[in-house]
């Protein structure tokens, strides 16, 4: 049995990673880690707020790990941090991590360098799956996430704060993933089949900040 921490940014693509990896009969699921912007108590990127991050551990009934960096956060902060949850994982029977990475080589390449030696081995699941199959599987499977930041420079600001559904990804420009894995969109998954229950949100102000456009997501 492989017990796995999963690399967790809130979004539509480590969810499905989730619902992928639990049927697996060797995978045992055992938390999930997400970086934190120490400040603004947020999901790096993402922006989602910490009491959202912990109702969807809540919902997936995994423990959540959060790990707290500043903003900005200098390369070497950053992997001091994960080193040390990389640590405390191996101190407490973890022997895989799985992220969510779908066709960025020199991410994945950079993640297997940095547990390399360290007792973890990396997962990559949905790695080489055809992004416009994979998008479309979500949406169809009940997967329901809400966009939550948007890069201008290449997707309409427009579409911050609009679901990921049928209609969002007819409208995408063919220049864009249609699971955003250039950084083109982030979103937070609230519904789903590896969730229990669905996660009640509404939707906050539209704000653009350091070049992008973010939607807040909030408890009702």
């Amino acid at each position: 049995m492989k017990k796995t921490l999963v690399s967790w940014s809130s979004g539509k693509d480590s969810a499905w990673m989730i619902h992928i990896l639990r049927q697996d009969p060797d995978i045992q699921l055992a938390g999930v880690l997400t970086t934190v912007n120490e400040m603004y108590q947020r999901v790096a990127m993402h922006a989602v707020r910490v009491e959202l991050l912990q109702a969807q551990a809540d919902a997936l009934g995994l423990p959540l790990w959060q790990i707290s960096i500043p903003s900005p956060c200098p390369n070497e902060v950053y992997e001091r941090a994960m080193a040390a949850a990389v640590a405390r994982a191996v101190d407490e029977g973890f022997t895989h991590m799985a992220f969510g990475d779908l066709f960025l080589e020199d991410i994945r390449r950079y993640r297997e360098e940095k547990l390399a030696g360290s007792g973890l081995t990396p997962i990559f699941p949905l790695f080489g799956v055809d992004t416009t199959k994979l998008a479309r599987e979500m949406v169809a499977g009940g997967l329901k996430a809400r966009l939550t930041c948007v890069n201008p420079r290449v997707l309409d600001a427009k579409f911050a704060g609009r679901d990921f559904d049928a209609l969002l990804l007819d409208e995408l420009p063919e220049s864009v993933d249609p699971c955003g894995e250039r950084g083109e969109f982030h979103s937070f998954a609230y519904a789903g089949p590896m969730f229990s229950k669905p996660i009640a949100i509404k939707s906050g102000e539209v704000v653009e900040r350091d070049g992008f456009v973010f939607a807040d997501v909030q408890i009702p």
